[in-house]
């Protein structure tokens, strides 16, 4: 491959930055192939029903144009998914009094029992889904994230997956907006594990809903985000000597807790003094948005 004496040409149904060697992927051209549109799929169909040379067109079928319409939708873009039930069709349907084979609504039904749904738990798709269904909560757009929620439940996704990415929403997005969320989220993952599908569905929907609805504030995953960069990028000093501890044996003698004030005794249990080491006196790393129930 390196010099041109050998030239691979190959095609996947995965991403092949998931699925192929690193080594090949550095020697090749990726070219993505779109999913078909439904008119693509129905003209395969039609290619599949009536073509001699190419298709199944000497069984002498024929196809209703509701049940083309029917197969090309349900197919969700997989021309095989569509040429599949096509053949399975043909080769069980009984002749009509004509002596064609009629493919109609309900042959085509029975021949495909399940919607194709486009989802490699591996790869994009799956990827790409869930960022929806996170993006969806995040938005308060209830509609949307049940519609991904139900769209990974039905390809199959883990539903501890599901739960924790709800917890991880319910924390950093919702916060202490309304800090019932996360009560909500983690119950939720605890019941749908016990309970199992298909009701865990049920309680995977009623987190969502209730996440995707409540009001939002990412303050709490800003704070600790500011104070992550502080330590990572500022000198570390020493703790203020006041809220040292000093009940070891010894610490008193060198002046831990010393003048400590301690909140409960002052009215409203509040009492202002220095709490972050000398030299970041004003460093502010929580900003409470108007939704916080702990603003002010």
């Amino acid at each position: 491959m390196e010099d041109g004496t050998l030239i691979l040409i190959g095609a996947t149904t995965e991403n092949p930055y998931f699925e192929v060697n690193g080594a090949l992927i550095s020697r090749s051209r990726i070219f993505e192939l779109k999913a078909l549109e439904k008119e693509d799929i129905k003209e395969l169909i039609r290619r599949a029903v009536y073509d001699k040379e190419r298709g199944m067109g000497s069984y002498d079928a024929v196809i209703d144009e509701d049940a083309a319409d029917f197969l090309a939708d349900t197919a969700n873009g997989d021309a095989r998914a569509a040429l599949n039930a096509i053949e399975l069709g043909v080769l069980t349907t009984e002749r009509g009094e004509d002596g064609k084979i009629h493919i109609d609504l309900a042959v085509a039904q029975e021949c495909i029992q399940k919607r194709a749904v486009r989802y490699d738990k591996n790869g994009d798709n799956h990827y790409d889904t869930i960022s929806a269904f996170i993006k969806s909560m995040r938005g308060s757009d209830p509609d949307g994230a049940v519609y991904y929620l139900a769209r990974m439940i039905y390809a199959g996704e883990d539903i501890k997956f599901i739960a924790r990415r709800i917890i991880i929403c319910a924390s950093e997005d919702v916060g202490n907006a309304d800090p019932q969320a996360l009560n909500v989220a983690v119950s939720a993952a605890l019941a749908a594990e016990r309970v199992g599908l298909p009701e865990a569905r049920i309680i995977l929907s009623q987190a969502v809903l209730y996440v995707a609805t409540a009001p939002k504030s990412n303050a709490a995953c800003m704070a600790i985000d500011k104070a992550g960069e502080a330590v990572r990028t500022q000198r570390t000093m020493p703790v203020p000597a006041h809220l040292q501890d000093g009940h070891y044996k010894g610490a008193a003698k060198l002046g831990h807790g010393a003048g400590y004030q301690y909140a409960h005794d002052f009215p409203k249990h509040y009492v202002e003094q220095q709490y972050l080491p000398d030299g970041m006196e004003g460093s502010v790393f929580y900003e409470p948005r108007t939704t916080d129930m702990n603003e002010g």
